[in-house]
């Protein structure tokens, strides 16, 4: 598959063409190993010094990769045996939003996720991830069956937001992320969220309320998108990324407001350039942190999980 750059990434993008263009040459073998050797120390140095100081728009477009590992991604990486369950038994099945039942290691749990799509195609089917109020229906039914079985529920976000189309708003969307709010945050079990790519607004928060909030490095966590931000306060589509920067939308942002509980490295260059290694780390996050959880009781659990989310956004001045 030929790779994707990003516009920042173009520098790069240009000594990984030289180098497939001398292995393409047909030169006898041997001819050019020194010039590939030093190219490649080339790139690597490049992409060091590139993604170790990304601004938060450029860890926002990374966000957005098109090559980004969704949640099916992982899904397939790690958990066994997965069952996907379908419809809010209201009205119909979203396919923006996928749950059902699998295990991680030996543990028996509920996954919930936002799925965007690959393709044009699968993106259109799955609405780029943006669920309509049924989405989070279904994503509530499949939490109280793991409240039912004791089973604990694991929550992948990555999303725009919530679908703002009138049938959706019709059909009651602010209810159903509002309820989704209330109830997750008296589930009895436990609660892991993984963001994985973008969190936005309350369409990350409807499947977004745990208590443990995981975060990818180079994903994004947002109350509206930069350009939604950059539209409303300067009517200016140039002014994104000074509304990135101002959002505090990265993940070391939330860590220091205590938004979020834990940072998970990606591979250099982001989690789609080694899908295998951001499984295994996203994989042992989500085991030891329902390790710990499932030590405390229900009351500990929930109560924790209260003051965690009452205690955003409370200062001393």
């Amino acid at each position: 598959m030929v790779r994707q750059y990003l516009d920042f990434e173009k520098p790069i993008a240009d000594i990984h063409e030289q180098i497939e263009s001398l292995r393409a040459s047909g030169a006898a073998p041997g001819t050019h190993d020194k010039e590939l050797e030093r190219l490649t120390k080339k790139a690597h140095s490049l992409e060091v010094d590139i993604y170790g100081k990304l601004s938060p728009w450029q860890q926002t477009q990374l966000a957005r990769h098109p090559e980004r590992p969704s949640m099916l991604d992982y899904v397939e990486k790690f958990v066994e045996g997965f069952l996907e369950l379908h419809g809010d038994r209201a009205y119909r099945d979203d396919p923006a939003i996928v749950g059902g039942i699998g295990r991680i290691g030996t543990r028996e749990v509920v996954i919930i996720g936002n799925q965007k799509g690959r393709t044009l195609k699968t993106r259109v089917i799955r609405n780029f991830g943006m669920a309509n109020p049924e989405g989070y229906r279904k994503a509530l039914r499949l939490m109280h069956m793991a409240e039912r079985f004791k089973k604990p529920v694991v929550c992948f976000v990555d999303t725009p937001g919530a679908y703002p189309g009138m049938g959706a708003e019709e059909r009651g969307q602010s209810e159903a992320i509002a309820r989704n709010l209330m109830e997750m945050g008296r589930l009895k079990v436990p609660i892991v969220v993984v963001i994985i790519g973008e969190g936005g607004s309350g369409g990350a928060l409807a499947v977004g309320v745990g208590d443990r909030i995981l975060m990818l490095e180079n994903s994004v966590y947002s109350v509206i998108s930069p350009e939604g931000c950059a539209a409303i306060l300067w009517k200016d589509g140039t002014k994104t990324a000074t509304a990135a920067e101002a959002l505090k939308v990265t993940a070391k942002d939330l860590l220091a407001l205590k938004v979020i509980d834990e940072i998970l490295p990606e591979p250099l260059g982001g989690g789609h350039h080694d899908v295998t290694q951001m499984s295994t780390t996203i994989r042992t996050a989500i085991v030891r942190h329902l390790d710990q959880l499932e030590k405390m009781s229900e009351k500990e659990r929930t109560e924790a999980r209260y003051q965690k989310f009452r205690a955003m956004g409370v200062y001393e001045g």
